[in-house]
């Protein structure tokens, strides 16, 4: 039976098994490799998607559970990386391996969805479930209050 759902604002729809974890139908059958397998058991953030705008973590997340949904990956922020959040993560040069920063992103755009504005505390609460094993954390939160201070799509100029 299909599973249908809308994947970066188009319909989608995949014929596995339903309690297969949306990580795997998203990387192995659908080619969108942006989305990392970082622990399997949502504990890391490597794998964080929206779903419906809520950040989740699609390792633990079951296909059949996104059925009618609105799934956004990385990919599906924007098409030539001019979010505000992508564009401030590379003026702050958060990335060091780079292989965390597609969960970082989405935990950070869903913050921002919520609190357009947020303190140190609110950025440190929503981020506490993403693990950067280089250790940026303090880059990822003055990326993100640069993100904040932005209009949409517009970068401003790194001082």
């Amino acid at each position: 039976m299909a599973i249908t759902f809308t994947l970066n604002g188009k319909p989608q729809s995949v014929e596995v098994s339903p309690d297969m974890p949306l990580l795997w139908v998203l990387r192995d059958t659908l080619n969108m490799t942006g989305t990392k397998f970082g622990c399997g058991m949502a504990l890391c953030g490597a794998c964080t998607v929206h779903i419906n705008g809520e950040a989740t973590r699609s390792c633990i997340t079951a296909i059949s559970s996104v059925a009618g949904k609105k799934v956004t990956t990385i990919e599906g922020l924007s098409a030539d990386g001019s979010h505000p959040v992508q564009l401030a993560w590379m003026e702050e040069d958060v990335p060091q391996c780079g292989y965390c920063q597609s969960g970082q992103i989405m935990s950070a755009v869903a913050l921002l969805s919520k609190k357009p504005k947020p303190t140190d505390a609110d950025i440190d609460d929503a981020m506490s479930g993403n693990i950067c094993r280089c250790g940026t954390y303090q880059r990822i939160r003055k990326a993100i209050h640069r993100a904040a201070s932005m209009p949409a799509g517009k970068a401003k100029s790194a001082a």
